[in-house]
């Protein structure tokens, strides 16, 4: 199997910490996969009650309120969390699922017919739209819009942050229209559900619906093509999963791992603090680089390899500790039924072109999927 580069591993080999300025502060990256998962469960002295600044860069163009529960901490989160865990959780309900396999099954079969097809925008972008649809209890009709927004929310392709609010719009319609005629939907249950003892205001509504579209969007997006690339690259890949369906399972994990979307992100010490030698003023910025974790070779042994058959594969592709990702059942299953239709149905994928997403950084350059991705699928003959 190829390998992945890793753009973290003399630092992480050495300092175990890596400074990067982003807008006006120096953050320093934490780079060793124990030291990540400390500091993501060391809430206290790595704060997450920090509205607009846990994502890097900071996001305060583009959104007016606090996401949640990401921008919480405990007790808070766990109680924020709680409303609308029961949304995500039916990733595993059996409806949820048939309709997710159903819909993927569709659209590589609509793949199978074309001597080319763009992967980014005319399969993976549809099919996160239209599977989100089925988590929140919407029509599948509102995935037009969505999918009219482009392949990030708050982001045009490569990278440049958009103008304009049409995300907040329509939150804001689709709250109105929950207040006005509820029902059995993400939206209507917000405007229902109560926190400690009194109604959403409309402002924490807001921050989970923002945090719903934009929180995981890119990143299944990113899954599914990296995978596609990958499989097309090499096809004993795809063969070693065909020859073995029970092979799904890990080599999805593995995928996970070494297609990490979100390189890093944010928190705040409250106070100053030493983190590897570094001084971090009081409300001053750290990140959790997820990434570089997914790397460390004293936890992955050869993790520069793709290994399919990679066990354990303790990756924190999902985060770790309280603030474990809620769509990480969904992402699962997504990836699953991705696999399992592509080992069913298609003999060879064929890459056409490619243009890689290149994240530029004063303090390191990492490839992190694709702006776009043409291939053809040929069905097994």
């Amino acid at each position: 199997m190829s390998n992945i580069s890793d753009p973290f591993r003399e630092a992480r080999k050495k300092e175990g910490v890596l400074k990067c300025p982003f807008q006006g502060e120096s953050v320093p990256m934490i780079l060793r996969h124990e030291d990540v998962r400390k500091a993501a469960k060391d809430w206290q002295t790595f704060s997450s009650d920090a509205p607009f600044r846990v994502p890097i860069p900071s996001e305060e163009a583009v959104r007016s309120m606090r996401q949640l529960p990401i921008e919480t901490n405990p007790p808070e989160h766990t109680e924020y969390r709680a409303l609308v865990e029961p949304f995500f959780a039916r990733a595993k309900q059996a409806d949820v699922i048939a309709k997710i396999e159903g819909l993927i099954s569709a659209k590589v079969s609509e793949a199978l017919g074309r001597e080319a097809v763009e992967i980014v925008n005319d399969v993976a972008l549809p099919v996160q739209s239209r599977a989100l649809t089925y988590l929140l209890n919407v029509p599948e009709s509102e995935a037009d819009t969505w999918i009219g927004w482009g392949m990030h929310v708050f982001k045009v392709t490569g990278g440049a942050f958009k103008k304009g609010t049409s995300l907040e719009d329509y939150l804001h319609a689709q709250f109105d229209r929950a207040e006005a005629n509820p029902g059995e939907d993400f939206f209507s249950a917000l405007t229902k559900a109560t926190y400690r003892g009194r109604a959403l205001t409309r402002e924490e509504m807001m921050g989970f619906g923002n945090l719903t579209f934009a929180g995981g969007r890119d990143t299944i997006i990113h899954s599914i093509s990296s995978i596609i690339a990958y499989l097309g690259r090499n096809p004993a890949a795809l063969e070693y999963l065909r020859e073995d369906p029970k092979r799904i399972v890990h080599a999805g994990e593995e995928f996970f791992r070494v297609f990490m979307p979100l390189t890093h992100i944010g928190r705040v010490c409250p106070v100053a603090t030493e983190v590897h030698g570094v001084t971090v003023p009081a409300d001053g910025r750290v990140s959790l680089n997820w990434a570089s974790a997914n790397f460390d070779e004293a936890v992955f042994e050869s993790p520069e390899e793709v290994r399919l058959d990679r066990k354990p594969n303790p990756h924190i592709s999902f985060g770790f500790g309280p603030h474990l990702c809620l769509g990480a059942p969904h992402a699962r299953l997504i990836v699953r039924s991705l696999l399992q239709t592509l080992t069913e149905g298609v003999g060879r994928i064929i890459v056409l072109d490619a243009k890689e997403h290149i994240e530029n950084e004063a303090s390191y350059q990492r490839s992190n999927g694709y702006e776009s991705l043409t291939v053809k699928l040929v069905p097994i003959s």
